[in-house]
C-alpha cells in the first residue's frame, strides 16, 4: 500500500518511503503551555493524529515513532507568572495536563513520546557549542545567534530569499546582530526568570533551538516526517532546518515537510477582539462534543483554510447520532479500499467522510464502523455523542411544543407561544420559523427542561 504525501519543501505530491521501515518516525512541534488550547490548537492535533493511524495501520502500531514536544520554557510564560504570582513550573504543569485532557477529548491519541523542553536543555548546549565551533553561530553581548548567511540554502523550506525575509517579517533590531535575520540559540536570564548555567553565562535557550535539539535525540539525525501548522513555516521551521543541516551535515533532518493550513470561525480570522475566539475547553463546556470538533476539523482537507461553524457542528452531530444509531453492537473490521484508497493521497479526510455517508445510506454498518476506526472515532457507542443522544420521545414532545406554538400564534395567544419559545430554546433547540426543517436541537439539547412547561 503506498501512501503519497504532499512535500512542502519540495511543493509536489510524493509516494512515501520511510527511511526505516522497522521505525517509521515523525515529529510534530507542540505547544507552548501557558494557557488553554485554542480551536485553531486542536487543528494540527488532528491532522497528525489522523497520519500517525494511518502509519500504524500500514507498518504496524510497533513500527512508528512519533514524537510531539512541549515548549515549557518561554517568555509568554514567564509573562503568566508575573502576572498570576505563580510559580512557573506550577503553571506548565497545569496546562500540559489541560492540553492533554482537551486533546484525549477529541479523541488523539497519545504520541510515542512528549519531551519537554526543559528536559534537554544539556542537548542544546551541546548543539549551540557545536554551531559555534563550526562557524554557524556567535556569542555577542552574552546572547549566542545564529548566523543565517553561514548557511546557504536558508529560506528554501518557506521559497524566500533573505532580503524578502528581512522585507516580510517582524525581526528583533538588536546592535549585536550581524545580519537582522540572524535568530537567537541562547539568551541570558537575570535572577527572576528561568535559566541554566552555560559557557556563555546563566540563561536560557532561543524558541527554534529546542525543536532541533529534541528531534535530534529522539530520532536521530534524518527521519521521515516533520509537521506543523503553516503558520510554523517560517521562521520557526526554517531555521529548525538550518541548525540541524549545520549541526549535523551528514544527515538529512526531516525528508518530508507537512503544513496544515489556518482556522477561522465564521468566515473570519479568529479573534478576541472579534469576540470569535474559542478554546478547546469553552467548545466542550457549551456541550459540544469532541466527536464533533474531530469531524468538523477532519471534515476539510488540511492544506486548505478550514472554517469552523456553528452550521457545520450541528450536521455533525446529526451524522454521527445516526451513525451511532447504525453501528450500534457491530464490530470494526477492515477499513474498504475506497476508504483506504482516500486517505493514503495526502490525507484525503473529507473522502473518507463521503465514503462513510455512503455506507451509511447503503445501510453498510461494518463498512461504516471500519471508517469509523480508520478516522479514529472507534466505536461511537462509548463516546460523549451517545450520553447526550435524543430518544424517539424526546424529538416528538418539541414537534408537539413546536406545533402548540405555531397553534398559538395562530389564535394570537401570544403570551403562550413566547412561554413555549422561551422553554424550547432554553433546553437547546433552535426555531427556524418559515424554514425547513422548522426546528433543529444545538449541542447540548436538554429534554429535562421540557418537562417544566404548565
Amino acid at each position: 500500500m503506498t501512501i503519497r504525501l504532499y512535500n512542502t519543501k519540495t511543493r509536489t505530491k510524493e509516494a512515501f518511503t520511510p527511511l526505516d521501515a522497522e521505525n517509521v518516525r515523525m515529529y510534530v512541534c507542540g505547544p507552548t503551555v501557558y494557557d488553554r488550547a485554542h480551536l485553531g490548537n486542536a487543528r494540527p492535533v488532528l491532522v497528525f493524529d489522523v497520519l500517525f493511524r494511518l502509519l500504524r495501520h500500514v507498518y504496524g502500531a510497533d513500527h512508528v515513532t512519533y514524537v510531539r514536544n512541549f515548549t515549557d520554557v518561554d517568555d509568554k510564560i514567564n509573562a503568566r507568572a508575573a502576572e498570576t504570582g505563580r510559580s512557573i513550573g506550577e503553571i506548565t504543569a497545569e496546562t500540559t495536563q489541560w492540553y492533554l485532557d482537551d486533546m484525549a477529548a477529541l479523541g488523539a491519541l497519545e504520541p510515542t513520546h512528549m519531551p519537554r523542553a526543559t528536559g534537554y536543555i544539556p542537548q542544546m548546549v551541546a548543539m549551540i557549542a557545536d554551531l559555534i565551533d563550526k562557524g554557524h553561530a556567535y556569542v555577542a553581548e552574552g546572547h549566542v545567534l545564529f548566523a543565517v548567511e553561514s548557511y546557504k540554502d536558508y529560506g528554501r523550506l518557506s521559497g524566500r530569499t533573505i532580503d524578502d525575509m528581512i522585507a516580510g517579517a517582524r525581526v528583533e533590531v538588536a546592535p549585536y546582530k550581524r545580519n537582522p535575520m540572524d535568530f537567537v540559540l541562547w539568551k541570558p536570564s537575570g535572577d527572576d526568570l528561568p535559566g541554566w548555567d552555560s559557557p556563555w553565562g546563566r540563561g536560557r535557550p532561543g524558541w527554534h533551538i529546542e525543536c532541533s535539539a529534541m528531534a535530534y535525540e529522539l530520532l536521530g539525525e534524518t527521519f521521515d516526517i516533520h509537521g506543523g501548522g503553516i503558520d510554523l513555516q517560517f521562521p520557526h521551521h526554517e531555521n529548525e532546518i538550518a541548525q540541524s543541516a549545520c549541526a549535523h551535515p551528514e544527515g538529512g533532518f526531516a525528508k518530508v515537510w507537512m503544513h496544515n493550513e489556518m482556522l477561522q470561525v465564521e468566515g473570519r480570522k479568529m479573534s478576541k477582539s472579534l469576540g470569535n475566539f474559542f478554546t478547546v475547553r469553552d467548545l466542550l463546556e457549551q456541550g459540544v462534543p469532541g466527536e464533533v470538533i474531530r469531524f468538523v476539523m477532519l471534515s476539510k482537507h488540511y492544506r486548505k483554510p478550514m472554517d469552523w461553524t456553528a452550521e457545520k457542528a450541528r450536521e455533525a452531530e446529526a451524522s454521527l447520532r445516526k451513525w451511532a444509531a447504525l453501528t450500534a453492537g457491530v464490530a470494526g473490521g477492515k477499513p474498504s479500499e475506497d476508504a483506504l484508497a482516500h486517505l493514503t493521497n495526502d490525507l484525503n479526510t473529507p473522502g473518507v467522510i463521503a465514503v462513510l455517508h455512503e455506507a451509511a445510506s447503503l445501510g453498510d454498518a461494518p463498512g461504516l464502523r471500519a471508517g469509523l476506526d480508520l478516522l479514529g472515532f472507534g466505536d461511537l457507542s462509548e463516546m460523549e455523542i451517545i450520553k447526550g443522544m435524543v430518544a424517539p420521545k424526546d424529538e416528538a414532545r418539541v414537534a408537539t411544543l413546536v406545533a402548540e406554538r405555531a397553534a398559538s400564534r395562530e389564535a394570537r395567544d401570544w403570551n403562550r407561544a413566547d412561554e413555549i419559545r422561551d422553554l424550547l430554546v432554553a433546553s437547546g433547540v433552535e426555531l427556524r420559523d418559515g424554514q425547513d426543517p422548522a426546528w433543529v436541537l444545538k449541542p447540548g439539547f436538554d429534554p429535562a427542561k421540557l418537562e417544566t412547561l404548565k
